[in-house]
């Protein structure tokens, strides 16, 4: 099995938003929506304008695992003095391949285009799953994050 990696286009988006939902109901979303056009939109516009990022692992021209950093920028703070922050998103890999290394090598990828993008930290927001990568990579758990929905 020779895994391939690339950047994604807007060649594979239709795929990619299939398997964020997929993902997205995997880790208990039960919401009666179609997100597609809103995702559809928000990739489009955020990969157009250089603000979100994503590599795909291949194998034989299959899909298998995902990742995505979104670059938000706020005032500039003491744990991030650029304010430049990548937000880790869409990390999935399917269910036969997991467990061998995919999703580190994807979370690497992103992470250096968040050193590129000149961001000062990288925030995720974990699901059980993804934990024990994140902690093994060395992301620290902050009790802080907080969220009021509109």
């Amino acid at each position: 099995m020779a895994i391939e990696y690339k950047r994604l286009t807007e060649n594979e988006l239709d795929i990619y938003i299939e398997m964020r939902i997929n993902q997205l109901r995997e880790e208990g979303a039960t919401e009666d929506i179609d997100l597609t056009p809103a995702l559809k939109d928000y990739y489009n516009r955020h990969m157009a304008d250089g603000t979100f990022v994503s590599w795909l692992a291949i194998d034989n021209g299959k899909i298998i695992g995902t990742s995505g950093m979104s670059f938000v920028e706020k005032p500039p703070y003491f744990g991030c003095p650029s304010g430049k922050i990548g937000l880790v998103s869409s990390m999935f890999t399917d269910p036969d391949y997991r467990r061998m290394g995919i999703a580190k090598e994807l979370l690497d990828r992103v992470i250096e285009e968040s050193r590129k993008y000149g961001c000062g930290t990288i925030q995720v927001t974990a699901s059980d799953m993804g934990v024990k990568l994140y902690s093994a990579y060395g992301f620290v758990h902050n009790d802080k994050f907080m969220q009021y929905k509109l």
